[in-house]
């Protein structure tokens, strides 16, 4: 250790020697593994000091208690926690300490009748697996990268995806949270009744003064909280302090404050997450637009027949996709590539005969019978009659999956295809109602066309969620000086109409600095209250939902691939 006047700094050498060597945790340090975690899929570097595999909860407690000793003695030492790093915010990344839970915290526990217990590092893929050869359910909620990410990041991301228009987000789902706390204690989060919530606030512990803190909060901020409470479809922005105090059930619940939290007020360490049965029978309505005027008509005339599922993807994706498909089938089967390869030759005769859409929606029926969805599929396709568009039916899961592939694969085609130019997202995933599309649109393409930028947008349609991503030169100074410019002005045209700038991919590093143009000072203050009531040293996961800058954002951008 070494003093800066009379505060004792640790170095990280000395918290490597107390954690691995006193409480014999498995944490590494040399220069390949933190290169590996510095990174995820946002557009942003930061180096961890050290990383932590932790094995059970009790390491985890041990690992959080010795950092809250060493705030205490005055180092400048946090902690962030980390599964599968497919966050594209920015949000695990750490220059100190990185807590990685898919090492050896990715174990499934009992799955029951619409439950099923977990730990933070196990993957979706495992899970869902799982869950189907158990009871033939699933949690709803995964995102886009269901096949690489993992359960700790979509409770702390607040997910959603494709299915978001049926099932709702990941905190639907959240039934109970064990958690360590920012002092190192232990506690069990989950709806409480008035009765137990009295017991719980009794407590002169941490977590007893949190469910004081809390709730005194609350109540004393009930119509600035109402206020803030998005009303579109899908958000992930700030703490969800609206969601915590259900009236109709009579509870008060904190999964709903740690959903969605990025790790800043909680580490989660095992999670009972609720499932579904999901309908057997697929069929899609595939609708081809070149007027992006009346995209709002299209939007309401399908959603009359209730789709599971309402996507989209625009004409750069499409021609990328095109451009890049033995990339885009090169991981699946030999029977499935070939079926794939050879389902895509109308799309790149479209290419060839400059027939490309200038967005293309995908709604996808499901029902206990085929004919059952097939039949809402070719209704939802005679409702368009008259709009100007061309319309498809695919009848199978197999004719829908060129379009999930693409859907499903753009963002992944992005980063690892475009030698020079990086996926970039920083305005990524912003929400509007979806009334609004005829102003709103043309307002942001005014604003994306000042910049000249190459972009692709995809998203979901039927919740006005899109997810926009600049393909740039990370190296060149003008793209740093567009991403910095570009943000305020998106988000104060999102925060116009009334949406949010964070749909699903949460704050991060990347959006917490303009959280104040969506939610306003009082509320953002609100915020900063809800991480010192659970987190008073500021040690789990700084300067994400409360605390960011945009010299953050600045210091923070990667400069080379």
């Amino acid at each position: 250790m070494t003093f800066a006047g009379s505060r004792i700094v640790y170095q990280p050498e000395t918290l490597k020697h107390r954690i691995s060597a006193l409480l014999k945790i498995d944490t590494a340090d040399d220069a390949e593994t933190l290169k590996k975690y510095s990174r995820d899929t946002s557009i942003f570097e930061r180096t961890p000091a050290l990383v932590v595999y932790p094995k059970n909860a009790d390491e985890v407690s041990a690992v959080v208690r010795c950092v809250h000793d060493a705030k205490k003695r005055g180092s400048n030492v946090s902690i962030a926690a980390r599964s599968a790093g497919t966050d594209m915010s920015g949000g695990p990344l750490t220059d100190s300490i990185s807590m990685v839970f898919t090492k050896y915290m990715n174990h499934i526990g009992k799955i029951e009748t619409d439950v099923a217990v977990a730990e933070p590092g196990v993957y979706y893929r495992d899970f869902e697996k799982a869950t189907i050869a158990h009871n033939g359910q699933i949690l709803p909620s995964f995102p886009a990268s269901r096949e690489i990410c993992a359960l700790g990041g979509m409770i702390n991301n607040n997910s959603g995806g494709e299915l978001t228009l049926e099932y709702g987000k990941t905190n639907r789902y959240v039934r109970e949270l064990d958690v360590v706390l920012s002092d190192g204690s232990r506690a069990t989060f989950h709806p409480l009744s008035p009765n137990e919530l009295a017991q719980e606030k009794s407590k002169q512990t941490l977590e007893g003064q949190i469910y004081r803190d809390i709730d005194e909060l609350i109540q004393n901020n009930v119509a600035e909280i109402e206020r803030a409470r998005p009303t579109v479809m899908k958000n992930s922005a700030g703490y969800a302090l609206w969601n915590v105090c259900d009236k109709t059930a009579d509870t008060f619940d904190l999964t709903q404050l740690i959903c969605g939290a990025q790790g800043t007020l909680a580490f989660v360490t095992k999670a009972k997450l609720g499932l579904v049965h999901k309908k057997p029978h697929r069929a899609m309505l595939v609708i081809f637009l070149s007027d992006l005027e009346i995209l709002p008509e299209i939007v309401h005339r399908v959603l009359k027949f209730n789709p599971e599922s309402f996507e989209s993807y625009d004409d750069q994706t499409f021609k990328l996709a095109v451009r890049f498909i033995p990339q885009i089938i090169g991981h699946f089967g030999i029977v499935q590539m070939i079926q794939l390869g050879i389902a895509f030759i109308p799309e790149m005769l479209m290419v060839v005969t400059g027939g490309v859409p200038k967005l293309v929606l995908m709604a996808e029926f499901s029902d206990e019978t085929h004919e059952e969805a097939l039949f809402q599929a070719e209704a939802a396709g005679k409702e368009l009659h008259g709009l100007a568009v061309s319309t498809r039916i695919a009848k199978s899961e197999t004719q829908a999956a060129k379009y999930w592939t693409i859907r499903r694969e753009s963002f992944a085609l992005l980063r690892k295809n475009l030698k020079g130019l990086y996926a970039s997202p920083f305005i990524d995933d912003i929400v509007v109602h979806p009334d609004d599309y005829p102003k709103f649109l043309p307002e942001l393409n005014r604003i994306l066309n000042d910049y000249k930028l190459i972009y692709t947008i995809a998203g979901h349609a039927g919740e006005g969620n899109f997810h926009i991503i600049p393909l740039m030169d990370l190296n060149k100074p003008e793209s740093k000086r567009a991403i910095m410019e570009l943000q305020p002005k998106v988000y104060e045209l999102v925060a116009k109409y009334h949406g949010s700038i964070d749909g699903e991919h949460n704050d991060g590093i990347v959006r917490t600095p303009y959280l104040k143009i969506m939610f306003g000072e009082k509320m953002c203050d609100i915020f900063a209250q809800v991480k010192k009531i659970f987190d008073p040293l500021n040690i789990l996961n700084p300067g994400k939902k409360v605390g960011g800058t945009i010299a953050d954002i600045e210091r923070s951008i990667l400069t080379s691939r």
